[in-house]
């Protein structure tokens, strides 16, 4: 039974915790958090204690850690548990800076451990049906990928006012499944951002609406749209344009009923949130990293993708601000 620490009790890290209950090799040891009493209210509903984090990573009875605390938390607590020996699963980004995430991942590899980051949409049933199918050459080459991600809703000003900005925050995502899916990260990434939704955004110094072009060694592109607004719910599509054909990965929708009368044919909206989109790639993603603590082997995204996505979303916040192309490599140096 692999006993885990949770660090941070906020919303994604109640999501966490019924990850790990509901596994039947894994057990909610201990719940930290920032305020003492959300950590108490959290581990009181799964049957838990609430610890200091220092108690949960100093602790040997304790094999895993999951971060799921602030992002600017993130590296200083990977470098801490792994030092500690722990199992560490955390979650996206590593870092709001990336010069702090190499350090972070210099850090590591002296340990000698392994941190897997929890991109999960990887182990959506969809996105994953597709990947599989890509790998099994099922559309020859891949040569054309759009991801489009849209929120239903802004979050609060308070949120992005801290979030490290879209790219970062919310783009990352895509930024890892265009990795995922092509099989390597980019060489140069162009990107136009603007504040159209809410000029509080805007004032706040962050986009809310955002495309991106990715340009491959090879000559493959990728385009990446976000919104932090679309008024018909939570659209996650993937299409995948290949030499002898293409894949494409539709919405979830709140259910399969289609209507056809006289006025139209009309059916379902896709699911509201994240929560309602993505538990079951939560589920599947705790279940990879369990598997792969418990038979020793690499974890499916690791530290170096985490890194690799956090470098995208740098060279788009810059390519947004100067309206050029930006090279990865001139990021990472």
């Amino acid at each position: 039974m692999l006993k885990v620490g949770l660090l941070g009790a906020g919303r994604i890290a109640g999501v966490h915790a019924t990850a790990i209950t509901s596994h039947a090799e894994s057990a909610l040891a201990a719940v930290s958090d920032y305020f003492p009493e959300n950590a108490e209210k959290l581990a009181a509903q799964y049957g838990s204690v609430a610890r200091a984090t220092d108690e949960i990573i100093a602790d040997p009875e304790i094999d895993a850690v999951l971060i799921a605390t602030s992002t600017d938390t993130h590296s200083d607590l990977i470098e801490a548990a792994t030092a500690a020996g722990k199992a560490v699963l955390c979650e996206k980004p590593v870092d709001l800076s990336l010069e702090r995430a190499l350090a972070c991942q210099v850090a590591v590899a002296k340990t000698g451990r392994s941190v897997m980051i929890g991109f999960n949409r990887r182990f959506d049933p969809s996105f994953a049906a597709l990947k599989s199918a890509l790998d099994a050459v099922e559309i020859g080459k891949p040569e054309l990928l759009s991801i489009t991600s849209f929120d239903p809703a802004p979050p609060p000003i308070e949120y992005v006012k801290v979030s490290g900005g879209l790219f970062r925050d919310m783009m990352i995502h895509d930024f890892d499944m265009a990795n995922f899916l092509m099989g390597d990260a980019p060489v140069a990434v162009t990107a136009v951002g603007t504040s159209i939704i809410d000029s509080e955004i805007g004032a706040a110094g962050d986009v809310d609406t955002a495309a991106v072009t990715l340009r491959y060694e090879d000559g493959r592109i990728a385009v990446i749209k976000n919104s932090r607004r679309a008024a018909y719910g939570y659209d996650q599509r993937v299409e995948l344009l290949g030499s002898e054909g293409m894949l494409q990965a539709q919405n979830m929708l709140e259910n399969t009923v289609v209507k056809s009368t006289t006025d139209g044919v009309t059916g379902a909206k896709p699911t509201y949130f994240f929560l309602e989109r993505y538990m079951p790639a939560y589920a599947a993603e705790w279940s990879a990293f369990v598997e792969a603590v418990k038979n020793g082997t690499s974890f499916p995204v690791d530290l170096d993708d985490g890194v690799a996505a956090l470098a995208m979303a740098e060279a788009a916040t810059r390519s947004a601000k100067t309206g050029a192309p930006v090279l990865i490599a001139d990021v990472l140096t």
